[in-house]
């Protein structure tokens, strides 16, 4: 609390019919006097909607090690997202011009979009081939625009998994301590692939004992979990003989549904039950009944085992 961003506006009173204790009425999670309600900024629970692919970067901001996706701004120039630059650095302008902006940085605001985009602004306005200094990033508010007021919203996002960082020195010559950083940076990848056909489902196998489908899911949490638990009520939440729902993080506004999946089955193999799974859980969506009580039970259990990042 002591390093967000404050407001200089008084404590709003709770307006009527609003138990200052109770979640706040805009979603946040938060109560209501410690949210809008506080005096001060209120965070963003959302970040980047309204992006297009937005649960593939929240993915990319939590989940997938080295990535990178194209994106075009309001003036058509072309910056190459990346999911982590060395060092955690915000963005870097190569000496052909090329932008790199990193998803994952060192530290972060309650605006994640504000942080990136204030980056991006920066990277923008910076000579090529010099550094990028975007002023105070993170818990100390940025200042620069959202990416929403810089990116086309009409331009695809379309995200390649990369098998290591060699994307961070393309073109250029680096020096043997470049060479150097990106092997120890290579060492701590773990294999991931993300599934064809699918929308933000990540494969990753961090062990020779286990895999885990990851799968960012655009849909509100209630809604969401209301479908998973009548699935797992009926016993078709599973992918296949051999897998475990093990549980879901939350993630900038978003749920990202976790599977224990065999470690010896290839990526690619899961692409197929996902897209059946997928089939059952827009089915379980359009349900508006009430849960039963094995249903209720199924989401009690599911909530249990929710973790939120950050």
């Amino acid at each position: 609390m002591a390093s967000r961003k404050r407001s200089s506006a008084p404590a709003a009173a709770a307006p009527e019919g609003v138990n200052p204790k109770a979640p706040c009425p805009c979603g946040s999670g938060r109560r209501y006097k410690h949210c809008h309600g506080s005096g001060y900024a209120p965070p963003v629970t959302r970040p980047f909607e309204g992006l297009p692919g937005e649960v593939d970067w929240v993915a990319l901001r939590e989940l997938v090690p080295a990535a990178t996706a194209t994106l075009r701004t309001t003036d058509g120039r072309e910056v190459t997202l990346a999911s982590v630059l060395p060092g955690g650095t915000p963005a870097l302008v190569r000496a052909s011009g090329e932008i790199l902006l990193g998803v994952q940085m060192q530290t972060s605001s309650d605006d994640v979009s504000r942080d990136i985009g204030t980056a991006l602004a920066a990277a923008l306005e910076a000579p090529a081939g010099a550094p990028v200094d975007p002023g105070p990033i993170g818990a100390a508010g940025s200042a620069g625009p959202r990416l929403q007021e810089l990116l086309d919203l009409s331009a695809p996002f379309e995200v390649t998994v990369h098998d290591d960082f060699g994307f961070w020195l393309e073109g250029t010559d680096p020096a043997p301590a470049a060479l150097a950083g990106l092997e120890h940076a290579n060492e701590a990848i773990l294999p991931t692939v993300r599934l064809a056909g699918l929308e933000a489902a990540y494969w990753v196998r961090p062990g020779d004992e286990r895999a885990h489908l990851r799968w960012v899911r655009p849909e509100p949490e209630e809604k969401l979990l209301d479908a998973l638990a009548r699935l797992s009520a009926s016993e078709q939440i599973l992918l296949g003989e051999g897998t475990r729902y093990a549980g879901a993080f939350r993630a900038l506004g978003l749920v990202v549904p976790v599977w224990d999946l065999p470690a010896d089955t290839p990526a690619e193999d899961w692409a197929g039950p996902a897209k059946e799974f997928q089939a059952r859980l827009e089915r379980a969506l359009t349900i508006t009944e009430p849960l039963s009580s094995d249903e209720r039970r199924a989401r009690a259990g599911l909530i249990s085992r929710q973790i939120t990042l950050r």
